[in-house]
């Protein structure tokens, strides 16, 4: 057989190679590292990522392909005792991105271990019948005494079909996972096309992006109840694209801090947040940010809705 013809029957055997696919949820405590996991694993931005607690609101979907496999990550906000509507909607929204995946992966903060959240997570579990694997992140900051003693203390209370040791912020460990969830998903036919990487609409995307220049900033000045939505989106003929969003806060003096003296914290937001978009885009931004007050806008539906969560009664 001749060199192009071993080519030929390489080619032909590649593409009689049955692909997989499946849905991964992601759950986990606030704070975890889901958002920064879904990126690396994805290899571009769709979560945003900040230190402030319940930064992800609703479900994110993050698409990667690796090998024959197309892995639809699905970013869950993190799960915590809900005290008001808003967080009763994300919990809820996190168990059941859960139910609806094809597999489960607990993300544990290894220097937290099992403590407060994690350790109800790990007993709503035993209510969910999908195949569940254990991943312990920040495996940098943990000796691995710690980390063995850790593992074991998990699986005794869930029965999980892997455990895998990872930093998904320096991506240690991360190709052994993407090699088995890539085996273990069913076969099927991908769901998305190959080149996209998430089901985020832009108008979100870019909302969630100024969002998080919004906790970056001020996330300890600013209270939790924050909102962006974007209200405009007008492509120029100049190839540039004009973006109005409107953040949402509940009181009057929650407004002098987002815009800061002089307007100051606003208009650094706002470079910040164009600057991304821009590269995201691959095109010329020019972002307008408006600040309202709308007491209780965490009690409105309509917000819910554009936030892609379910209003509880």
């Amino acid at each position: 057989m001749t060199q192009e013809e071993d080519i030929a029957a390489e080619a032909a055997a590649e593409a009689n190679r049955p692909t997989h696919s499946g849905f991964v949820a992601l759950i986990g405590p606030t704070n975890a590292g889901k958002s920064t996991l879904v990126n690396r694993l994805v290899g571009a931005k769709v979560s945003i990522v900040s230190h402030k607690v319940q930064t992800t609101r609703a479900i994110v979907r993050g698409i990667a392909i690796h090998d024959n496999a197309q892995i639809v990550f699905m970013d869950t906000p993190g799960i915590f005792k809900p005290r008001r509507r808003l967080d009763r909607a994300m919990v809820t929204s996190a168990w059941g991105g859960a139910r609806d995946a094809d597999l489960i992966v607990l993300l544990i903060d290894s220097e937290r271990g099992l403590r407060g959240d994690a350790e109800a997570i790990l007993e709503g579990l035993n209510e969910v019948r999908q195949p569940k694997i254990l991943l312990l992140n920040k495996i940098d900051r943990v000796n691995r005494e710690d980390l063995l003693a850790l593992a074991a203390a998990a699986n005794e209370k869930i029965a999980f079909e892997r455990t895998f040791m990872i930093s998904a912020e320096n991506g240690s460990g991360c190709d052994d996972l993407m090699d088995y969830l890539a085996k273990t998903l069913p076969e099927g036919p991908w769901y998305y096309p190959e080149d996209q990487i998430s089901d985020l609409p832009m108008r979100q995307l870019a909302a969630e992006i100024t969002r998080e220049k919004l906790f970056l900033r001020l996330h300890q000045e600013l209270p939790y109840a924050s909102h962006v939505e974007t209200e405009k989106w007008e492509e120029r003929k100049d190839g540039s694209v004009r973006i109005e969003q409107v953040i949402y806060l509940e009181r009057d003096s929650q407004k002098k801090i987002a815009l800061g003296k002089g307007g100051e914290t606003i208009k650094a937001i706002s470079t910040a947040s164009r600057k991304e978009l821009s590269e995201i885009l691959e095109q010329p931004v020019h972002l307008f940010l408006f600040v309202k007050v709308r007491e209780n806008w965490g009690d409105d539906p309509e917000r819910f809705r554009e936030m892609g969560l379910d209003f509880p009664k």
